[in-house]
Order: structure tokens, then sequence, then C-alpha cells
């Protein structure tokens, strides 16, 4: 029987005990890892929940390691860059490791824009660029921004910055121009409008399995932020999706998989789209995610049974 690895962090490994976050929380991240697991077991896999990081398993012993709920990667960026390359050559990775190493750098939004995918208007910034915030958005005519590492998850160091009114959320103990200073020597960022509908109708997140999109979610942040994520108190709420957000949510994917297939990589087995409405109304995406996005299979739970297929179907088993 092929034995594949669940993957977590550590705060998440066992019962959750190394977790800070509310016990409901932590609940809803076992409930999906474990109906992840059970379906891979119904697929005929020997399939076991490990930390990443666990330096007593053999990776090698492994047919694969499905990315589930590895969350902390950004925060351990080095141990996790050198755990990856080790492991993506003594085992499969799901996603696929170029998939992976293209992912977690939020620059794959302009690749996306480039294959003909309708992207949030974005600015890069490499790391160690001098130069205000301030007059970096206002050339893209940009009067309140939202400022992101290139890597990262969570929204860790992501803030609204009202320039006219010199607002942050969340408040900063300093100014935005210092704050950006501080945030651009240490890392590449992103600048980007804010987005009103993201307050206004939530985010959109249409979960991709196998070349079909099997659910979606709407995300939407409390009260008086801007944030959806549920680690800043947004709430998460099933959602059927429309004629028209099921296109665009494919017509993403198609442009990713177009990307791939340019650039000699395998096709990636799942995604999450997360989409929302720009400045002219059209859908754009936000997010790409296809390292360890959550795909919320309590709201689904048929969906880890359409993952463990297509897990089947990409190892040939």
């Amino acid at each position: 029987m092929d034995k594949i690895y669940v993957l977590t962090d550590r705060r998440y490994a066992g019962k959750g005990e190394g977790s800070t976050m509310p016990a409901k929380y932590v609940a809803n991240v076992l409930l999906e890892d474990r109906l992840v697991v059970d379906a891979l077991c119904r697929a005929g896999f020997d399939a076991e929940r490990v930390a990443w990081c666990d330096a007593e398993v053999d990776w090698a012993s492994a047919r694969a390691c499905l990315f589930r709920t590895t969350w902390d990667y950004f925060e351990r960026w080095p141990e996790f860059s050198t755990w990856l390359e080790h492991t993506s050559r003594v085992t499969s990775l799901l996603n696929p490791p170029h998939i992976l190493k293209w992912n977690l750098d939020k620059h794959y939004l302009r690749d996306l824009d480039e294959v003909g995918c309708n992207v949030v208007p974005t600015r890069f910034v490499r790391k160690g660029t001098l130069g205000r915030l301030q007059c970096m958005a206002e050339e893209h005519g940009w009067a309140e921004v939202v400022i992101k590492p290139a890597v990262a998850g969570a929204a860790i160091n992501t803030y609204r910055i009202h320039l006219e009114e010199r607002r942050c959320a969340p408040r900063s103990d300093h100014g935005f121009e210092e704050l950006w200073a501080r945030l651009i020597r240490e890392q590449d960022m992103l600048i980007q409008p804010f987005l009103p509908d993201v307050v206004e109708a939530g985010e959109l997140s249409l979960v991709w399995i196998g070349g079909e999109v099997t659910h979606a979610v709407r995300k939407q942040a409390k009260e008086g932020d801007f944030r959806v994520q549920d680690d800043h108190g947004g709430t998460v709420t099933s959602h059927r999706a429309s004629p028209d957000e099921l296109e665009f949510a494919r017509a993403a994917m198609k442009a990713c998989e177009s990307h791939c297939q340019n650039q000699g990589w395998p096709l990636p087995l799942y995604a999450r789209v997360d989409m929302v409405r720009d400045p002219a109304g059209a859908w754009a995406v936000s997010e790409l995610e296809m390292v360890e996005p959550e795909l919320w299979f309590r709201f689904c739970p048929e969906a880890a049974e359409t993952l463990s297929l297509a897990v089947k179907e990409r190892l040939g088993v």
C-alpha cells in the first residue's frame, strides 16, 4: 500500500496542542485534514498526517507528500526552503515543486496577467528600492492602497493605507512612510489599490480540484477591518457560484495551466481561486493559491473524495 504524508505545520500536529488559535479554529483544521486523510485511505493509500518539519519522518518512504496546512512556511522560510529542496528529490510533491516555488512568491500574479488572466492591479517593488510609498501609488492614481509582502500568508504585514488622510489599518506605531521603508528594506512588496468590493461584498474563493470547480465560499471581513482571513476575525460561509463566477475561475485556471505548459511544468492538481471585483467592476484574481490553500472541506466533504481520486490518477495507481 502506497504511503502518502498529508502535511501540516508543527502547531497543528497531533491534536493541535501547539496552536494558540481558538479551539473552534483548531477543530476545523483537524476536521478538514482528517477528511482528506480518510478519503485517501478509502482510495487505497496508507495516509498519515505529519508536520513538514518532523525530523523523524523518512520522506523517501512515501509515494507522495500532499500539502495541506503548512501555514508556517513563510515564518520559517530558510528552513522550509531547505526541506523543500531535499524532499522534492526523494518523493513526489503535490502540488509539484515547480508550481510550489512559483506560487510561493506573489510575482506569479504578473505571469498570470501576461497570459491573459485579469488580476488585481499590482505594482511590484523589489527589496531595497528607495522611494516614498505615496509617490509610487500616485503614479497609478491610487489614493488608497493595500501593501503586502510578496512572500507571506494570513495577511501578515498587510496594511490598508489612505494616503491623503494618512490612515493606516491595522494601526502602526509609526507613520506609513516609515512603515513602508522598514518593510521594503526586509522583503519584496506589492502595492495594490484598495478595492471597496472586498469590504462590501467580501472575497469569493472557488476551489478547483483535478480539473473541476468543486465548491465555493464567501469570505467576509469583520466590521471595521478589510482582512477576510479568519485569523483576523473574518467569517466564511458556503457560496453557490453563479455561471459567470464559475466561468471566470475556470478561465483563471486555464491561464495558470497555460503558464505551466509554457514552462514545461506538470499541471497543478488543486488550487483556490480568490476573486474580487476590480475598479472597473470585472472579476479579478486577488490570489491563486496552490501551495497550502485552505479548501474548506467541511462545507463540501465530497471534495475530499475528489482530491483523493485526483491524487490516485496523478500517481498512476
